[in-house]
C-alpha cells in the first residue's frame, strides 16, 4: 500500500471510532433521544467497520499475495449477495443445479479471471456465457413451470451481485500513469469511501423538513433532495480526496457524481426488489446487521461505471 492510500485509510478508520464513539454515546444518553430513529446509523456504521476492516488487511497483505485477498474478499461478498438474492427469488427443486452453479462457479471463474486480469474474458463471461448457461440447465431439468420467471431473476442476481460487484476488485488491475506517484489501491479506496459517504449523506439529507419523496411506493426514505445534496457534497469530497487518486479536482469530482447517482440507483431498484418480495431486509447473516446485499447495494450499480469511466480517463 503506497503511502497516500495508507493515509486515506487512517482518515477513514479514524472518521469511524469517532463516529462509533458518538453512538456509543448515544446509546448511554438513550433516555433523551429515540434511538430507533438512528438505528440504520447503526446499521451502516457496524457494516463499514466490517467491510472496511477487512479491506484494509486484505489490501495490507497484497505485498505479500497480490490482489489474491482483495479478491477473495469481493468473492465471498458476491457468494453472500446472491445466496440473500436466491433466497427471495420463487426458485423450484428442479434450479438447485443451476444455482449450484452460479453460487460456486459462476463467482469462482468470475473472480479468477478479474484477478489474472483477463478483462477481455471478465468483461463478457457473465453477460454472454453465464447468461446463456442458465436457461440451459433449467431447460435441462425439465421443469417449464415459469420458466421465463425463473430464468429471468437468476440472471438478474447474477448481473448485480456477481458481475457488477467483481468491477471493484478490478480496479487493482486499471494501469497508473507513469508520471503518477499514487497505486491503484487509491482508486479502490476512493470508490469505497465515495459510494458508502454518498449512502449515508443521502439517508440523512432525506430526513430534512423539505422532503420530495423519489418514488415513496419502493422507498419510502429516498428523497430528491437527499439525492441532489449529497451528491454535491460528495463531488467537493471527492475533490478534496483527489490526492489519493491519478485524478485532477474536476475528474475526481465528476467521478463522484457518477458514483452518488448510480449508489441512488442501486439502492432505489433493490428496494423494489425488496417491495415486490415482501421483506424489509435482504438478511441477517451477521446479528445486528442488515442482510450484505442492504449494504453493498450501491457499490453494485456504481462499480462498473466507476471502472469504465477510470479507464477512459486514464488512457
Amino acid at each position: 500500500m503506497d503511502f497516500r492510500s495508507f493515509i486515506l485509510i487512517t482518515i477513514v478508520l479514524t472518521v469511524l471510532a469517532i463516529a462509533s464513539g458518538v453512538a456509543f454515546y448515544l446509546k448511554r444518553h438513550k433516555e433523551s433521544i429515540d434511538l430507533r430513529t438512528l438505528e440504520p446509523f447503526f446499521s451502516r456504521l457496524r457494516g463499514w467497520w466490517s467491510l472496511l476492516t477487512i479491506l484494509t488487511v486484505s489490501l495490507l497483505l497484497e505485498p505479500l499475495c497480490g490482489n489474491v485477498m482483495t479478491n477473495i474478499l469481493f468473492a465471498a461478498l458476491s457468494f453472500w449477495a446472491m445466496r440473500e438474492f436466491l433466497t427471495l427469488t420463487p426458485t423450484r427443486p428442479a434450479d438447485h443445479i443451476t444455482m449450484f452453479l452460479v453460487l460456486f462457479i459462476c463467482t469462482t471463474v468470475q473472480y479468477l479471471l478479474v484477478s489474472w486480469n483477463k478483462y477481455e474474458l471478465y468483461s463478457i463471461f457473465i453477460p454472454t456465457y453465464a447468461f446463456l448457461l442458465v436457461p440451459a440447465c433449467i431447460t435441462l431439468s425439465g421443469d417449464s413451470t415459469h420458466f421465463l420467471e425463473r430464468a429471468a431473476k437468476i440472471n438478474m442476481g447474477m448481473l448485480i451481485c456477481i458481475y457488477s460487484l467483481s468491477y471493484t476488485p478490478a480496479l487493482l488491475s486499471l494501469p497508473m500513469p507513469k508520471d503518477s506517484d499514487v497505486s491503484s489501491i487509491g482508486l479502490l479506496l476512493f470508490f469505497v469511501v465515495i459510494a458508502q459517504l454518498s449512502d449515508v449523506l443521502q439517508y440523512v439529507m432525506s430526513r430534512f423538513p423539505i422532503r420530495h419523496f423519489i418514488s415513496p411506493e419502493i422507498n419510502s426514505t429516498k428523497t430528491w433532495e437527499g439525492v441532489v445534496g449529497s451528491t454535491l457534497i460528495v463531488m467537493l469530497i471527492g475533490a478534496g480526496l483527489s490526492w489519493a487518486t491519478p485524478f485532477t479536482y474536476l475528474y475526481a469530482a465528476l467521478l463522484s457524481m457518477a458514483i452518488s447517482f448510480m449508489g441512488a440507483a442501486g439502492s432505489m431498484t433493490l428496494s423494489a426488489v425488496k417491495r415486490d418480495r415482501g421483506v424489509k431486509d435482504y438478511g441477517t447473516l451477521v446479528e445486528g446487521h442488515s442482510g450484505i446485499l442492504d449494504r453493498i447495494d450501491s457499490l453494485c450499480f456504481a462499480a462498473p461505471i466507476f471502472f469504465h469511466l477510470a479507464q477512459i480517463i486514464l488512457k
